[in-house]
């Protein structure tokens, strides 16, 4: 037991330094980045251009978003965009080309020369780079950010067989990054799941992070009403979600909490795409509520404050949530919470402090605790302190600390074993 604890604890916050550490070579690989919208493309994009900004040699091995291949400096990032094509699974999902793809990769390392290869999933490019890293004798850090419960939707598996098919997809997961010698996760709940499922190396939680600087509550210069209009929705009690559309984030949930609701005219604004808009649409129109059910559809990352400045409280329904980046940015903007009690989300919300935990798939219970805050200017202003000083502690500058340190120690650990 005292070795499963040690496995999963939280890296503890260490002391800032301005004496930044020696300039370090890190090759990361992702199947999924910018322009993609999703929580693990963001991170992975935050994670390499802050460690550029830092003076870092960084770059970036990831799908074509249109096909061709091609390398460009992004943001001071060099990004190697491998050859891709549409995926069956997903219309905005592209996904890289394996032919030819090994040798590019050895060629690659072979100039780049990183003192870590970072990769951030199990998938094409996760695989195909830790296998050249293997080749070469590069140090491989692993961060995960998967659950098979977020791909079930998108492989049509059904509901009888998701059991034995997420069983398959874990010990899949075990096999391709047993031999990484340093693996993170967002939380300790998300490092302890990851033991749970059979992996047998230690698991680190490490925050994904948030810039503070950017998601931050609205001044008195912006009041929510007109942050609304900018918006385009009316000036009424708002309760938000910001992310995919998609079943595994189970915002029926969130649309059925509005008419039970007992704060007048109470709304629910949706900043997002997916494959369940209609079905979400069509479900507003059931209950009733059609008209205090905003769709924004794609928000520009650069504007995703506006959303979360113009709410009341932030809403999450889903229950596969490693950390989520969405309530995070909701809480540095100063948003109370309302979440599932669910995976990593009892992380983040801590019940009447900055917000209220309710039973996944209940909208009485979510609407009950909406309306609380809703109904009280003044809880609403003491839970989203609560929520800003919460999510100081997960400021991605700590976060960027955390990765150069763990790039330098594989490098070093490598270096002495004459890797």
């Amino acid at each position: 037991m005292a070795a499963l604890a040690s496995a999963t604890r939280e890296q503890p916050p260490e002391p800032r330094s301005d004496q930044r550490s020696e300039r370090l070579r890190v090759l990361i690989g992702t199947d999924t980045y910018p322009p993609d919208v999703n929580g693990a493309a963001y991170f992975t994009a935050r994670l390499a251009r802050g460690l550029a900004a830092r003076g870092h040699d960084v770059h970036m091995v990831c799908q074509s978003p249109d096909g061709p291949p091609r390398t460009a400096r992004v943001d001071g990032v060099v990004e190697h965009r491998l050859r891709s094509m549409p995926s069956l699974v997903h219309e905005t999902v592209r996904l890289a080309l394996p032919p030819g793809a090994p040798g590019h990769l050895d060629r690659l390392i072979r100039r780049v020369r990183p003192h870590a290869v970072h990769v951030q999933n199990h998938f094409l490019v996760g695989r195909l780079l830790i296998a050249a890293a293997r080749r070469h004798r590069v140090p491989v850090v692993a961060t995960n950010h998967f659950m098979p419960e977020n791909l079930f939707n998108y492989l049509f598996v059904p509901e009888a067989l998701r059991g034995a098919v997420g069983r398959m997809a874990w010990r899949d997961f075990c096999r391709a990054l047993q031999g990484a010698e340093h693996v993170t996760t967002p939380t300790p709940i998300a490092a302890r799941l990851l033991l749970d499922q059979g992996f047998a190396r230690p698991v680190e939680a490490v925050s994904c992070g948030i810039d503070l600087r950017r998601f931050h509550p609205p001044g008195d210069a912006a009041p929510r009403a007109a942050l609304r209009e900018r918006l385009g929705v009316p000036d009424r009690p708002t309760f938000a979600f910001v992310g995919r559309l998609d079943e595994e984030k189970r915002i029926g949930d969130l649309v059925r909490a509005v008419r039970r609701t007992t704060v007048d005219g109470a709304q629910l604004v949706l900043a997002g795409t997916g494959a369940q808009r209609g079905a979400l649409e069509r479900l507003a129109e059931e209950e009733g509520v059609a008209d205090r059910v905003c769709f924004l559809g794609f928000v520009p990352h650069a504007d995703l404050p506006l959303v979360y400045r113009a709410a009341d409280v932030f809403a999450i329904a889903g229950i596969a949530e490693l950390q989520s980046i969405a309530t995070l940015e909701a809480m540095a903007s100063g948003l109370p919470v309302v979440a599932a009690d669910a995976m990593a989300l009892p992380h983040l919300v801590e019940q009447g402090r900055n917000g209220y935990l309710y039973e996944p798939g209940s909208p009485d219970d979510l609407a009950k605790y909406l309306s609380a805050i809703l109904a009280s200017p003044e809880e609403r202003a003491r839970m989203g302190a609560e929520s800003r000083a919460m999510a100081a502690r997960h400021d991605h500058e700590r976060s960027l600390d955390r990765f150069e340190r763990i790039y330098a120690d594989v490098a070093l650990r490598s270096s002495l074993r004459g890797g």
